[in-house]
């Protein structure tokens, strides 16, 4: 079939998560470093065209929603070779310290302007 398999776009989302975060000068080390996790609370992935093997793909990532203690990401999978829109989806995270209890963080935490 070709088709890559469905899940690998959480592998992408959180990849596309990982570089955001880093294009911001955050790292996960470092946020668990200073005792903040970030778990998934949900996700969500609408379809639109499969993936294929050896395909250049990218990944478009963006924060939707910042609360003090929560973040969403939306996110888009796009075949870079001919442009078209593989899947779209978003994940929410909560802000945790090391024993799982909420912590009251964002915007501090990502040091970006509260929007």
């Amino acid at each position: 079939m070709g088709v890559i398999y469905y899940a690998n776009y959480l592998v992408w989302f959180e990849c596309g998560r990982t570089e955001w975060l880093r294009s911001i000068g955050k790292t996960y080390a470092a946020m668990e470093a200073e005792g903040v996790f970030l778990p998934v609370l949900r996700c969500e992935i609408d379809y639109h065209a499969p993936a294929r093997y050896d395909r250049l793909l990218a990944v478009r990532s963006r924060i939707t929603r910042l609360t003090p203690v929560r973040l969403e990401f939306g996110y888009e999978v796009i075949d870079r070779e001919r442009g078209t829109k593989l899947a779209h989806g978003m994940t929410r995270h909560a802000f945790v310290d090391a024993s799982g209890a909420i912590v009251r963080c964002g915007f501090e935490m990502l040091d970006i302007d509260a929007r």
